[in-house]
């Protein structure tokens, strides 16, 4: 079994554990233990609408524990509205066949929760996943230029190997796998939302050959760009 966190979108409703009732609304998640009984409800109205997640883990307790929720105090409150689990959550919704990238996408949320919840623990994270979350950001901004592992681990001021070896123990991919997962994501993005070329794409995604963007592309999705395009306007 795992556990269960819920982030209510819009509206609100109300929680019941253990007794006690939690009334929760707009921007605020949940959490549901394992093994504990829960009954939750919309309000009459403002009934609300949410994404949860299934999730588990031997680094899930320290999530927790860093931002101040379990089972006496289920309730996430960020600090300011915030949109951004939602977002996270469609992205793995959307990439939900592509496990690396959902695993990184994972620690994001992570991040998110422990950096912004009001009952977080007041405490440094881990020098380990900041190289890990400093990695991330990295891919992020960086994606569309050509992007070496040495050049990453050389913003991060660590050896290549022991990046390396942090990012896939923490993550459960390698770096270029992470890189390579991130640039697929947005080049069907940009399929979806533009009327970008092929090859305009490929650049912009940090691949200079359109020859070597196809062929990652397919390898990654079992089909051609052109043809996958032709699939998303069907």
């Amino acid at each position: 079994t795992r556990d269960i966190i819920h982030f209510v979108i819009s509206g609100k409703g109300r929680l019941y554990m253990n007794d006690l009732c939690y009334e929760i609304s707009k921007g605020q998640g949940f959490l549901i233990p394992a093994n504990v009984k829960a009954y939750y409800e919309a309000d009459e109205e403002d009934p609300w609408h949410y994404i949860w997640i299934h999730v588990g883990g031997v680094r899930l307790s320290e999530v927790f524990y860093l931002t101040g929720i379990g089972e006496n105090q289920p309730v996430f409150t960020p600090e300011s509205q915030e949109s951004r689990p939602e977002i996270i959550l469609n992205e793995i919704i959307q990439m939900r066949r592509q496990e690396l990238y959902c695993i990184g996408k994972l620690y994001e949320l992570f991040s998110f929760m422990t950096t912004t919840s009001t009952t977080r623990v007041r405490k440094e994270i881990s020098p380990q996943l900041q190289y890990v979350q400093k990695t991330i950001k990295y891919i992020q901004l960086k994606y569309s230029e050509a992007i070496h592992i040495d050049d990453i681990s050389n913003s991060c001021g660590l050896n290549r190997s022991y990046l390396s070896r942090l990012f896939k123990d923490a993550t459960g991919s390698s770096i270029q796998e992470y890189l390579m997962t991130y640039r697929m994501k947005t080049a069907v993005k940009l399929m979806k939302e533009t009327d970008k070329t092929i090859q305009d794409i490929s650049l912009a995604v940090g691949y200079n050959d359109i020859f070597t963007f196809s062929k990652a592309f397919k390898k990654h999705y079992g089909t051609p760009p052109k043809e996958y395009r032709k699939h998303l306007t069907n």
